[in-house]
């Protein structure tokens, strides 16, 4: 499936028609050194057959063996050279850990295509889907020292609701966005 917004580089579903785009964008985020979001990309693709059942094994409420997990639904962002530089995981709902940090939206651009409008095309076609899933209030949090990430989310209609320090001493900050105000 793919979810292409208004000309917007095209969301598509985790396929293994993708596998060796995946693991380009894999390999760039371990090379990087850097904390790798959103948090299904830190799992090793090396067996991509268990790694996609990964993906699709909770993205239903009737697929959860776990009651303290909460359904998820993961999408890959190509560019216009169909190559895999973004990915997103929408959480269909919020439990406690979620609500603090974490929130319904959690959203990375591989490092060597930053600051060419990904985030924002990311953050604004999931922000769709949240609708068709209706979902009335989005909530997405990011580290108070990511500023890139912190002005795509006010980009997208963010609204500042607080900040949350983590026991690391890393603070956090936590926008809402209303679906009914969104694009």
């Amino acid at each position: 499936m793919e979810v292409k917004i208004d000309g917007e580089a095209p969301l598509i579903c985790p396929s293994a028609e993708f596998q060796e785009h995946y693991m380009e964008f894999y390999r760039d985020w371990i090379d990087s050194g850097e904390h790798i979001v959103p948090w299904v990309v830190e799992k090793d693709p090396s067996d991509f057959g268990a790694f996609l059942n990964f993906l699709y094994a909770e993205d239903s409420e009737e697929k959860l063996a776990d009651p303290n997990k909460v359904p998820h639904s993961t999408y890959w962002l190509l560019n216009e050279d169909d190559l895999l530089v973004g990915a997103v995981n929408i959480r269909h709902r919020l439990n406690a850990k979620l609500l603090s940090r974490g929130g319904h939206i959690g959203y990375g651009v591989r490092p060597a295509y930053r600051r060419r409008g990904y985030a924002s095309a990311i953050l604004f076609q999931v922000l769709q889907i949240a609708k068709r899933m209706e979902i009335e209030q989005v909530l997405v949090t990011c580290d108070k020292t990511n500023i890139g990430s912190w002005k795509t989310i006010l980009k997208n209609g963010g609204v500042l609701e607080s900040e949350f320090t983590e026991e690391n001493g890393n603070v956090v900050k936590r926008f809402w966005i209303r679906m009914s105000e969104t694009n």
